[in-house]
């Protein structure tokens, strides 16, 4: 069997879950095993958060705000998210890496499902998505800033944040199969932080106005943000979780369906 009939057998044939869980692994621990790829994304987020309360600490008395223990509660919803956006992009750049060593052509001349090579890589986003949430819950609790949703809102936050890394892994998958560039995958960094900036994470969208207002409430990032808060400072919710998770599964699928697009035009190009 030459390499392009296994590669097409191996796209439409059933995924091996063993290869699968190998290449899981491999993405996950790949990925802790780097520091620099996700110690800077895990303590930028808590850095501007310190200053941000200490600056905004009486923003909680402006008309419309929403009832919290303080600002520093308020922010925990867009911390845990904007550390999560930034480590998953650092983990998407491992396939790029691959494509640039030249594991990716190895693994293609594999007879191993192409779909379980894409999904594969997204595991070390969805770990850190989860670990960074945990992380950051109670590095929080230390200054009183905790979950009021409990055990469940703390769970809804977990599954958030593990399908926005994924959403974000997949976003990052597709540019680093369209360009083959670490480099390329690392410079989309200021594109997350604007559409953060752009939503809810630092200031409710009721005390906004004009223009910024208009956009932060059309942004999904928004949406997502103001699920976990709300597990954060009313209590556990599922229908506030819902509307969340779905603008965050919507967003997965559409980043994955985009990464597996430049996924078979690779594929087509090694042909």
């Amino acid at each position: 069997m030459n390499r392009v009939t296994m590669s097409k057998s191996a796209v439409a044939g059933p995924p091996s879950l063993s290869a699968f869980l190998v290449m899981a692994r491999r993405a996950v621990v790949g990925f802790f095993r780097q520091p620099a790829s996700w110690v800077f994304g895990g303590l930028f987020p808590l850095l501007i958060t310190a200053v941000s309360a200490s600056a905004f600490s009486r923003a909680t008395d402006l008309p419309g705000f929403p009832d919290s223990r303080s600002f520093l509660q308020f922010l925990m919803a867009g911390t845990i998210l904007q550390g999560v956006l930034f480590g998953s992009i650092e983990a998407s750049t491992d396939l790029a890496l691959d494509i640039e060593n030249g594991f990716m052509d190895r693994l293609l001349a594999s007879p191993v499902s192409r779909v379980s090579i894409l999904i594969s890589r997204l595991a070390g986003a969805a770990a850190y998505g989860a670990g960074v949430t945990l992380f950051y819950v109670a590095v929080f609790a230390m200054f009183d800033a905790t979950v009021e949703g409990g055990i469940g809102g703390v769970l809804v936050m977990i599954v958030l944040m593990m399908t926005m890394a994924i959403g974000v892994g997949g976003y990052g998958a597709a540019l680093g199969l369209r360009t083959g560039s670490v480099e390329a995958v690392g410079n989309s960094f200021p594109l997350i932080f604007i559409l953060l900036f752009i939503s809810s994470a630092f200031f409710p969208v009721q005390t906004m106005s004009g223009l910024y207002r208009r956009i932060a409430e059309l942004n999904p990032i928004t949406f997502v943000i103001d699920s976990v808060r709300h597990q954060v400072l009313v209590g556990f919710d599922l229908g506030e979780a819902a509307v969340g998770l779905l603008v965050a599964v919507l967003f997965a699928t559409a980043t994955i369906t985009l990464a597996l697009t430049q996924l078979r035009r690779r594929l087509a190009d090694a042909s």
